[in-house]
């Protein structure tokens, strides 16, 4: 069997497959569960993939809910990369059940056509991408080893071979203060919530002196309990992005400097944590796009150029991007005026769009698997690319 033989037999067994795979993603939508709390998930795919050839380890990096499938054996190895986590509130409003879905359907539509070729499919489960930056716990634990190729396709308003993400890091604070009568003895308390209103407005200046792709957005998750009553605690949860991670941790510094300025301002005693995690800027790999954007185009769907990605916040697909050639490509499943992290992308996420974007990600995701399989050039083109990037970062780091 010539690749294009194998491909047409892998987007075949897609079609096959469809409505175990159609029946999955509902099932997985209807019962959306938080980061690192996907259990009924995870067992829906493992025992779904067990039954059709794979090997599977759960628990995977000593993580309750990941886990890694596999077939066949040795290199290349090609993974699919699977999330099924969802959002407070929203459920699966950034279509995670589509994700988790196309990754079991194109190992199963490679697997099918993998007869005489060497390497191995896996198809790795990677809880927790929304709040905890899951694949980037994975990636210090090894997760990713001895991968030739990650790949994943996102559901979203437009097809695309590729994404820019932005380095992320979160950041909670606290500021504590003192109690006091607000209309009768105010002289005697220390404001906690002022200080950290005061904080909001020295970022507010800092962003006028920041990189125009660089992002600082935040909240306020207590400032008080009483109108009457100067509050003693005031909280804060904040995200600093930047394009880069060496400017992303300049930029942290100055971030932080705002809150301890606003403590010595007010007298309030300044706490803050950052997150153990961060997200790492994604690092497109064009020749590995470029295979996504001609199968896609094989499949009736043209691709705007794989060089040309759109910002889509922070992935801990950047994490994996580092270690591993990386593709996060983008199906589109609904308008371009429906947006991700909305009740509306939500409904997409179980449409008849919905479906055929599952199931067109999965093909363009097998054949690309294929590509990387059954042609020694293609692999090495994307080898090249990638180890002239880590060389380029290890100098700038050096």
């Amino acid at each position: 069997m010539d690749l294009q033989q194998a491909k047409a037999q892998a987007a075949a067994e897609v079609e096959r497959r469809r409505p175990e795979l159609v029946e999955l993603s509902r099932r997985i939508h209807a019962n959306p569960e938080l980061g690192f709390e996907e259990k009924q998930a995870a067992a829906a795919l493992t025992e779904f993939l067990e039954a059709n050839g794979f090997g599977v380890q759960r628990g995977f990096c000593e993580l309750a809910t990941a886990f890694k499938a596999s077939y066949g054996r040795g290199r290349p190895a090609i993974a699919f990369l699977a999330e099924y986590d969802a959002l407070p509130k929203l459920g699966h409003a950034c279509g995670h059940n589509i994700i988790a879905c196309s990754a079991v359907g194109a190992a199963l539509a490679t697997k099918s056509a993998m007869s005489g070729v060497g390497g191995s499919i896996l198809v790795i489960g990677t809880p927790a991408e929304e709040l905890y930056g899951g694949k980037a716990i994975m990636v210090n634990r090894g997760g990713f080893d001895g991968i030739s190729a990650a790949l994943l396709v996102h559901p979203f308003v437009r097809d695309m071979a590729a994404v820019e993400a932005l380095a992320c890091r979160g950041l909670e604070v606290e500021f504590f203060g003192r109690a006091a009568h607000a209309a009768a003895r105010p002289e005697e308390g220390i404001n906690a919530l002022e200080a950290l209103i005061l904080s909001f407005n020295g970022i507010n200046s800092l962003r006028q002196h920041i990189r125009s792709d660089a992002r600082i957005h935040g909240i306020i998750t207590h400032g008080g309990d009483a109108a009457n009553v100067v509050p003693d605690h005031a909280a804060g949860s904040f995200l600093v992005r930047a394009a880069d991670e060496v400017y992303l941790n300049e930029l942290g510094r100055k971030v932080l400097s705002c809150f301890q300025a606003a403590a010595m301002a007010t007298g309030a005693k300044l706490q803050h944590k950052w997150a153990e995690v961060s997200y790492a800027p994604f690092r497109i790999n064009n020749a590995l796009a470029e295979l996504y954007t001609a199968n896609m185009g094989a499949l009736g769907r043209k691709l705007r150029s794989p060089r040309l990605g759109v910002m889509l916040g922070s992935v801990d697909m950047g994490n994996v991007s580092m270690v591993v050639p990386s593709l996060h490509a983008m199906v589109a499943i609904a308008p371009k005026d429906i947006l991700l992290h909305t009740p509306e992308f939500a409904e997409a996420a179980i449409s008849p769009a919905g479906h055929q974007g599952l199931v067109d990600g999965a093909k363009a995701l097998a054949m690309t698997a294929l590509d990387l399989l059954m042609n020694p050039e293609a692999l090495a083109k994307v080898e090249e690319e990638f180890l002239s990037y880590s060389v380029a970062g290890a100098r700038v780091h050096g």
